[in-house]
């Protein structure tokens, strides 16, 4: 193996697996494989109908054929979207671990799981399938040895790497729930995380890199431990060779990982244990921890990544989201490996070291499939078309898009220029919530249109309604309304992690009987589905989900400032971007410093990303006798809209618009004379 593959002490622990064998192998199960076919037989439109009228028998037989199991199932499903009870498989006992790895092993010990496409360009390193189930066993050992036991949160805080998936892994082989955080959260986002979910541990490496930058991650996790009672011990890995402060708490991962044996025996879970935990932005300003079970998510993001991409034993599928986000957890490691695919890792940036960053990787991997974010795409797109086609890109079947709704022109430059006009191109809607993807252009009919821009289609076993204002269905096409689901799947999250009552409020409360999606949508004469943006004061910023109030609840702290809105209006890069409007007080002082300040705080206490691109200092907030900020008229002012304010008769006091176009008016005027 290439030096630095795992980590530099990873590496040296490998060193000596070669030769090793298959000895990590769990003991044969009772039923079902993964090589089995992978949907039931009939057309596209009869399993669509069956998926949709008989959930039961469209479920059942993939379940028992595809995954493998320690124990069948008894119940296919019992769920009902009005008391948020959803259960999948019943009865049944499996442990992901193994679907994902010892099953693999078994058959091809050396065929490649993993590419890993580190930071500086042409250092990818492959890991095969025995050489991840020998690390995710001693990393498992290690975490048991350290007092982790079954149930138990363990943090998962690293840049994506073979040893971030290995730690997922091994976490699912010991019935631990693994929480990743995003390794580009702050000390306080991510304390957070580790606080809601009471984690016992923390995995970490001593600094990550991206873009030829060093990531300071112990520093961090020094900084967030500080504030986490629950946190017994952080595990540190090395993916640099400089030396880090080693406190009380700390354990150096690959010496530990060194003694241990390369067989973990793994546990058996039920269907409905909890997988995982991942953090998401809701409407208020707590993340929300949603819940991810065994055998349903792991089934979903399996047959998903089949259908969706067509992808086929041998592709090499390249999905260059991070782990921290719920992209790279289906669609990097469970669903491709569930599979038995190579999955690529990609540690870098779009633009290092230049903007043919992407292609050259795939004309030097070869890969089959290329899934991606918009915002990266639109930031491509204003680069020369010849970084793209200097590449040799024929290997590419399926281009995907993630994150967010793309637009014409990033939708015509990836399927004209990086596909060369003839790959399948899938516009993807899904949520954290939801596990895996729920509407696409594919799978479909064979030969069946795509257009461009839209989501298209519903998956399997994925029923959408529109609703109006007043929560009746709307019927028939040329339709806009709020997207719900109204029926369940097996990939969708079972509830938040303490607070089931948050969950039923922010889900199922909108629309009773209907899962809410917090969307709007529109759908053609033809049937088909474009996803519209968000209905709630949730901001999608560079494919991140963002609550508004999260951004406000970090400015309010600030002394200085009494009152704080936040909103998302468009971004020509990043898809929206956050604008906020700020009221000081009288003896605020500078306001250009206080500016400065907040937007310190806000990099340190969510992310970089999230600091607001706007910020206008407003005498006053626009109000409801009540006392609510009305946010929709603030973001009809930033999107040029003000003259059709719509209803404003429960406005406290009108003339606070005049004030605040006036005070946006001046604003522009000063940022235009400063360019």
């Amino acid at each position: 193996m290439a030096a630095s593959c795992l980590g530099r002490g990873v590496v040296r622990l490998l060193g000596g697996l070669r030769g090793v064998g298959a000895r990590g192998l769990a003991a044969p199960r009772l039923w079902g494989s993964a090589s089995a076919p992978a949907a039931p037989a009939g057309s596209y439109q009869e399993r669509i109908a069956l998926a949709a009228s008989e959930p039961a028998a469209f479920w059942g037989p993939l379940a028992r054929d595809v995954l493998v199991w320690d124990t069948p199932y008894h119940t296919v499903s019992d769920c009902d979207f009005r008391s948020g009870r959803i259960g999948w498989f019943l009865g049944g006992q499996l442990n992901v671990s193994v679907n994902c790895l010892d099953q693999h092993v078994r058959k091809s010990p050396e065929s490649v799981a993993l590419i890993w496409e580190q930071d500086e360009p042409g250092t990818e390193v492959r890991i095969t399938y025995r050489e991840l189930l020998e690390t995710t066993c001693r990393l498992a050992n290690t975490l048991k040895r350290h007092g982790v036991h079954r149930g138990d949160r363990v943090a998962i805080y690293m840049s994506v790497s073979p040893l971030a998936v290995a730690a997922m892994l091994a976490c699912a082989r010991i019935g631990a729930i693994h929480t990743v955080v995003f390794a580009g959260f702050s000390a306080g986002s991510l304390a957070a995380r580790i606080n809601d979910a009471k984690c016992k541990v923390v995995i970490t490496f001593n600094q990550g890199l991206r873009g030829g930058r060093v990531v300071e991650l112990k520093e961090i996790v020094d900084e967030a431990v500080k504030l986490c009672p629950t946190v017994q011990h952080v595990l540190v890995a090395h993916r640099t060779d400089n030396k880090v402060h080693m406190g009380d708490l700390d354990i150096p991962l690959e010496q530990e990982m060194a003694k241990e044996e390369p067989v973990c025996a793994p546990e058996s879970m039920g269907s409905e244990d909890t997988l995982f935990l991942l953090y998401t932005s809701g409407s208020t300003g707590t993340p929300k921890g949603l819940v991810h079970t065994q055998a349903g998510y792991l089934l979903y993001a399996a047959l998903t990544h089949r259908f969706v991409f067509d992808y086929r034993p041998g592709d090499v599928f390249g999905c260059v989201a991070d782990i921290g986000w719920i992209t790279g957890h289906s669609y990097v490691v469970y669903g491709p490996l569930c599979n038995g695919a190579t999955s690529v890792l990609f540690e870098s940036t779009p633009v290092y070291p230049d903007a043919g960053r992407y292609w050259e990787m795939v004309q030097r991997l070869k890969i089959n499939q290329f899934y991606g974010s918009p915002t990266a795409f639109r930031l491509l797109l204003k680069f020369e078309d010849s970084w793209v086609k200097k590449y040799d890109r024929s290997s590419l079947r399926t281009l995907g898009s993630v994150g967010e709704p793309i637009n014409h022109e990033a939708w015509e430059w990836l399927h004209r220029v990086v596909g060369d006009s003839r790959c399948t191109l899938v516009d993807t809607w899904w949520q954290t919530e939801t596990g895996g993807i729920c509407i696409s252009p594919r799978p479909s009919e064979e030969g069946a249109e795509i257009l461009p821009c839209m989501a298209m289609r519903p998956l399997f076993g994925i029923v959408p309604v529109l609703m109006d204002e007043k929560g009746n269905v709307l019927k028939g096409g040329d339709v806009s309304g709020a997207l719900c689901l109204s029926q369940a799947w097996p990939g969708m999250a079972r509830t938040i992690f303490g607070d089931h009552q948050r969950f039923m409020d922010a889900y199922f409360k909108a629309y009773p009987g209907y899962y809410f999606t917090g969307d709007g949508a529109y759908r053609t004469e033809d049937g088909y589905y474009q996803i519209t943006g968000r209905m709630d004061d949730v901001i999608n910023i560079s494919g991140h989900r963002l609550g508004t109030a999260e951004i406000e609840d970090a400015m309010a702290d600030h002394p200085a400032v009494p009152e704080t809105a936040v909103i998302g209006y468009p971004h020509d890069i990043k898809g929206e971007a956050a604008f906020a409007f700020i009221v000081l007080k009288d003896d605020a002082g500078d306001a250009d410093v206080v500016v400065k300040e907040l937007r310190s705080v806000v990099a340190s206490k969510i992310a970089k990303y999230a600091v607001p691109d706007q910020v206008l200092v407003v005498k006053r907030l626009p109000k409801t006798r009540s006392g609510k900020v009305m946010r929709r008229l603030l973001r009809k002012i930033v999107t040029g809209r003000a003259q059709d304010l719509g209803d404003i008769t429960t406005m406290e006091d009108p003339t606070v618009i005049t004030e605040i176009l006036s005070a946006y008016q001046e604003y522009k005027d000063k940022s235009g004379a400063a360019q």
